[in-house]
């Protein structure tokens, strides 16, 4: 009678699975705090460029309205509460802010790219809520804010894709005043924009950078994105 002999794993073998299987688990550990960094970076400048596509498809350029700027499309950075959110609009009734109806639309889901307050409603993107999503907990502007130590954080686009700063700029008493002429004081021409983004889910901050004149934006370290 013949007996078949049977395969299997030596003790050694299995020893040796067993390090490479740790090993690729340590590695992993990083990329993953990497990939939630790209996302986020990928989900911001994305809606930045969308910003800047408004812009360019809806000319709000009239040389009868001494403050045209302040309609122009724009990506605004708030927090309420715990929660840091953006929402995309256009302040088309001049009131210093934007509401639900002047706010634009997530092409993907078909819902408002806007938010009233932290709280997530049915008819608002999940991809708005930062802090939700990946965790980040402040963003700081440099070269972004018109003169106004309070100005909101916000950047604007006009009808060439170029950005401007300072259309929504906030008075020390809580009430809202537009920093858009038609002399173009808000068009950034001196100085690239720079927002920085930070989480402790990061290794190290998020920074995107948009260029001035041409509004050309990417995340820091990867020009190409």
């Amino acid at each position: 009678m013949i007996m078949k002999q049977k395969n299997a794993f030596t003790m050694l073998e299995l020893v040796f699975v067993i390090i490479i299987i740790g090993i690729l688990a340590a590695l992993a550990v990083p990329r993953m705090e990497r990939d939630l960094r790209q996302e986020a970076g990928d989900n911001i400048l994305s809606a930045i460029r969308y910003t800047q596509h408004l812009a360019l498809t809806d000319d709000k350029q009239s040389y009868n309205d001494a403050k045209w700027q302040q309609k122009l499309w724009l990506i605004r950075f708030k927090t309420y509460g715990n929660e840091v959110i953006y929402k995309i609009g256009s302040d088309m009734d001049q009131k210093g802010k934007i509401d639900k109806n002047e706010s634009a639309i997530d092409p993907l889901t078909g819902k408002y790219l806007w938010t009233s307050d932290a709280t997530k409603d049915n008819d608002e993107s999940d991809q708005i809520f930062l802090t939700s999503q990946y965790g980040i907990d402040s963003v700081t502007f440099n070269n972004c804010k018109g003169a106004s130590t309070t100005a909101a954080k916000h950047i604007a686009f006009d009808n060439k894709g170029r950005p401007h700063r300072g259309i929504l700029d906030t008075t020390s008493s809580g009430g809202t005043s537009s920093g858009a002429t038609d002399t173009y004081s808000t068009y950034v021409k001196n100085g690239r924009c720079e927002i920085t983004f930070t989480s402790p889910s990061f290794t190290g901050n998020l920074k995107i950078i948009i260029l001035e004149e041409t509004g050309y934006a990417y995340i820091q370290g990867q020009p190409n994105s």
